[in-house]
């Protein structure tokens, strides 16, 4: 389509060059004249001839006439399609990630395309998470468009666009804006629709920390004050980071650390940690245990007994990890 644009356009300004060039031969009219002739000719203005024109000249108009026509005839049909192929492109690309959006379902949401939003779009991707991005500045939307991330273009501070997000369906949402105060309005509004949900909010001052969290933030995080504790911990203790970073970073080993909830009717219930066989059954380490009030216990002892609604928080290998689940689902 667009050599075809650019074809057309070509030979529009071909006729005008052989209209003056023509006038100016069979004529003799100033090259000025021929080419206001050709003009006035090619879009039918009704202005007549601007001087007499010969028998010869006349043949020559009207051969410049059905080109001119035909020219203006492609001219027009060419923009037209450009413009429903535009249009029914940006129809449908709509009507696409509408469709996408429709079907998402404990999805996070993260409210700002920055670094920071970027950067958790990928690792969601990463780990298969299904995620959405609402984020105000188009030219930064663009960048979650190609990376083919549902986005919507507003703002995470209002109902409306929490809405289209289906926050009602999500399993989080991630408060990644610049602005603190933004960060403020994105946790109450949240929080406010639903209560309970999981937010993890950034901050960039120290003092909005606090706030964030009255406000209904589950987790606040300071990408400063992380960099700052990193930058400690790599001169106290660099090689704890090297292993961390070769675990759990971007070339990490077959290493993770995962999570997993006893359900009600599972046989760990009631059993202890020796009890329970689970590093000889599945090969992980249980590193904490998170009991079901809320309280942490890191490196639970062997006796230590696991309840309904505890959760194991464990590191090994990801096929290890697949057969505690099996084993604490059974």
């Amino acid at each position: 389509l667009k050599i075809r644009l650019l074809l057309t356009l070509l030979l529009i300004v071909a006729v005008c060059a052989i209209g003056a060039i023509g006038f100016h031969i069979i004529e003799g009219w100033p090259w000025f004249d021929g080419l206001y002739m050709t003009v006035i000719t090619m879009t039918t203005v009704g202005y007549g001839e601007i001087r007499p024109l010969t028998h010869e000249g006349r043949i020559f108009n009207i051969f410049l006439i059905l080109s001119s026509v035909t020219a203006g005839g492609l001219l027009l049909a060419t923009a037209t399609q450009a413009l429903l192929e535009f249009e029914l492109g940006s129809f449908m690309g709509r009507r696409r990630l509408e469709k996408e959006i429709e079907k998402l379902k404990d999805h996070y949401i993260i409210c700002g395309a920055g670094r920071v939003g970027r950067t958790v779009a990928r690792e969601f991707r990463a780990h298969k998470i299904p995620c959405l991005i609402i984020e105000l500045d188009a030219q930064r939307a663009e960048w979650a468009i190609k990376e083919g991330i549902p986005v919507l273009i507003g703002s995470g501070t209002t109902e409306e666009s929490l809405k289209q997000a289906r926050i009602e369906q999500a399993k989080g949402l991630v408060a990644a804006v610049t602005s603190d105060a933004d960060n403020l309005y994105i946790v109450l509004t949240a929080s406010g629709m639903r209560p309970g949900m999981p937010i993890i909010a950034r901050a960039s001052e120290e003092e909005a920390i606090p706030k964030l969290k009255r406000a209904g933030a589950t987790q606040v995080l300071s990408p400063y004050q992380f960099i700052g504790h990193r930058i400690v911990q790599l001169v106290l203790r660099p090689h704890v980071l090297d292993f961390i970073d070769s675990a759990f970073g971007s070339q990490r080993m077959d290493i993770q650390i995962e999570e997993i909830r006893i359900p009600d009717d599972s046989n760990l219930a009631g059993k202890t940690l020796e009890g329970a066989e689970i590093r000889k059954r599945t090969g992980v380490m249980i590193v904490a245990l998170k009991k079901i009030d809320g309280t942490m216990t890191f490196s639970p002892a062997p006796d230590e007994v696991l309840c309904a609604g505890d959760h194991l928080i464990a590191i090994g290998s990801a096929g290890d990890l697949e057969k505690l689940e099996l084993l604490s689902g059974k």
